[in-house]
């Protein structure tokens, strides 16, 4: 499996609950892929086959060599460009139709600059689907991310550079709000011991490797814990919402 950041797999059982969460948006985030499709942090590709068939033509943007080199060979039809962003090298101005980014602008530096480069390549009047975890909902700090936004951090930043933005979020069913207090109790039980506050202090990439391991132990653990929970939880108890203050994800759909 080629290794990007917060990686999870459909081979692992304890990751059942996350999967179902991300995929979701792939699909809500599909309904709005046409003509010339933008995906800006494609990672391992799992967007490539939901989004591909409803547009004229892909092109995907991230950095990983590797990775990237693999994906053009698998899809040869595709455009992959392997880059740090922003910026967004070797896409023209006002050349997309549609543009798809999940799970990413956390992982950005300069969010400024991503989302202008966002603005610069949409066509007047297209739309781009812009997803990321509400830090109301975090469980504690996660150091491959950059920074993390409220719904107000988040809709306010966004207002900056598009005429529109429709602004909800992804929540979850009973079932999987149950699991994520179960989860932040588990969590807490490890942060206790932080009494320095060290997972704020420290430098992020520090933290990098502790925090993929302890995860992946959690994960285990709960689904150890409540199996029947894990296991059940499937893209049903998934919905987009209104109101982006109660949901895992927050979830944007921006016009130019």
């Amino acid at each position: 499996m080629f290794k990007t950041s917060e990686v999870t797999s459909y081979e692992i059982a304890s990751d059942n609950v996350l999967n179902h969460r991300l995929f979701f948006a792939y699909l809500e985030a599909a309904k709005y892929a046409k003509g010339n499709l933008f995906e800006v942090g494609c990672g391992t590709g799992k967007g490539i086959e939901v989004f591909s068939p409803l547009c004229e033509s892909y092109t995907a943007i991230d950095k990983n060599t590797a990775l990237l080199t693999h994906l053009g060979k698998k899809y040869p039809q595709y455009r992959f460009i392997d880059a740090f962003i922003p910026p967004f090298k070797g896409v023209a101005d006002s050349s997309m139709d549609s543009l798809i980014t999940l799970q990413v602008i956390e992982h950005i530096e300069d969010d400024h600059a991503f989302l202008k480069e966002i603005h610069r390549v949409l066509k007047a009047g297209a739309k781009a689907v812009i997803a990321t975890p509400n830090k109301k909902m975090s469980l504690t700090r996660n150091p491959w991310h950059v920074r993390e936004y409220t719904a107000n951090e988040l809709h306010d930043l966004l207002k900056k550079y598009f005429s529109k933005v429709d602004f909800g979020g992804v929540k979850g069913s009973e079932k999987v709000m149950e699991y994520h207090a179960q989860n932040r109790a588990s969590v807490q039980k490890i942060t206790r011991f932080d009494i320095l506050n060290l997972q704020y202090r420290l430098p992020r990439q520090l933290l990098q490797i502790p925090y993929d391991l302890l995860n992946r132990l959690n994960r285990n653990q709960l689904m150890q814990n409540d199996n029947a929970l894990v296991s059940s939880i499937k893209l049903e108890d998934f919905a987009l919402s209104t109101n982006p203050e109660e949901c895992l994800d927050l979830f944007a759909v921006v016009t130019k």
